[in-house]
């Protein structure tokens, strides 16, 4: 018998976005380790407000989006809200009923400078770090780190030099034409009206340039989770900088750890830094055109052949940031909201890590 696509619309419903979640959905297994978290730093969040006026969006829920706008590829604050009105999965992952409203997407932008200023996503992310260091999924022996470019949300039409006040011609619309072929212009002469902070680059001879952020990221090389991101001004040292930055700042006591790295890294400066700290150069080898700082002391042993065998995993965050995540081309202006975005995504990856790990055997 054929059946009618009419029903009665019920008036009460006796049912949760709960019961609409399958019992084996993976995102339950995010939202378990996200919850606990996020309940750690509850004394943090309730200092980032007053104790009187009216309630904000909840602070949880603000970084509960933030981790399903990079789970799911959602490009802006707008389009999740539009997804938030409708879609029970989010609504459940929100702890929201189902008659709940969606807030608006202008509560991002609210609450993005006081989330910067109270470094909240990095605490966020610390204390994802220290769930999987609890569950013995990291290791503080072996590291990896390495470097990419993101571009920034600029045009090259927006270089200007630094010493030109002229405001644009009007003629041509919001998308006017710019000759700048045949002229020299770097960033020591030049910058970006629409993002000042971007910097000209590109990844390698031959290819475009860009305006573009460095993004940095050290791993650990157990199971491939992010400990440390971080996200520069891209220079010719921002990478090496970077590194030992990041280095000095999750490194536990002072004892003998190895650190993997690509060419890039092999200078004697860098290899020098890192000795200097009790750290073992896992560095690759510069095959041609000048001589290795890393040496037969180094390269003998069968610990630097795993490390840069190991080392191809942080390949696999660049990949899952720029393509799921949504980094491929950034959608804020200025290294501090910038920042804010890799570290939260760079949580939604370990998130995702650690949920995978969790089923499988020991």
């Amino acid at each position: 018998m054929r059946g009618r696509e009419e029903e009665q619309g019920e008036i009460l419903l006796g049912i949760t976005p709960d019961a609409l979640v399958p019992k084996d959905h993976p995102i339950r297994r995010v939202r378990e380790i996200t919850d606990r978290a996020l309940k750690e730093m509850s004394p943090v969040l309730n200092t980032m407000y007053s104790g009187i006026g009216r309630p904000s969006v909840a602070p949880e829920r603000l970084l509960k989006a933030s981790i399903l706008m990079a789970l799911y590829s959602i490009r802006s604050e707008r389009q999740f809200c539009e997804r938030l009105q409708y879609d029970l999965l989010f609504k459940w992952f929100l702890n929201m009923n189902i008659a709940t409203p969606a807030f608006d997407h202008a509560s991002f932008s609210k609450n993005r400078e006081r989330l910067i200023k109270h470094q909240i996503a990095e605490q966020f992310f610390a204390a994802v770090v220290e769930e999987a260091t609890r569950a013995k999924l990291t290791s503080d022996d072996h590291f990896t780190v390495d470097g990419t470019l993101l571009q920034a949300w600029a045009s090259l039409k927006s270089v200007k030099p630094r010493d030109d006040d002229e405001l644009p011609p009007s003629a041509g619309g919001r998308n006017a034409d710019v000759d700048f072929h045949g002229q020299r212009r770097t960033n020591e002469t030049h910058r970006s009206t629409t993002d000042p902070e971007a910097r000209i680059a590109r990844k390698g001879r031959g290819q475009e340039a860009k305006l573009c952020f460095s993004g940095h990221v050290l791993m650990e090389n157990r199971n491939g989770l992010v400990l440390d991101v971080l996200v520069s001004q891209a220079s010719g040292t921002a990478e090496r900088d970077a590194a030992l930055l990041m280095l000095d700042r999750r490194r536990g006591p002072r004892k003998r750890v190895t650190l993997g790295a690509d060419k890039g890294y092999d200078t004697r400066s860098f290899v020098e830094a890192l000795r200097e700290r009790q750290v073992t150069p896992h560095v690759a080898q510069h095959t041609n055109r000048r001589r290795s700082a890393v040496d037969g002391r180094t390269t003998q042993h069968e610990g630097y052949r795993l490390s840069q065998r190991v080392r191809k995993r942080v390949e696999e965050v660049f990949g899952w940031m720029k393509t799921v995540g949504g980094g491929r081309k950034l959608r804020y202006i200025g290294t501090a909201k910038n920042q804010l975005w890799a570290t939260l995504t760079a949580t939604a990856y370990n998130l995702v890590r650690m949920a995978n790990l969790s089923t499988q055997p020991a």
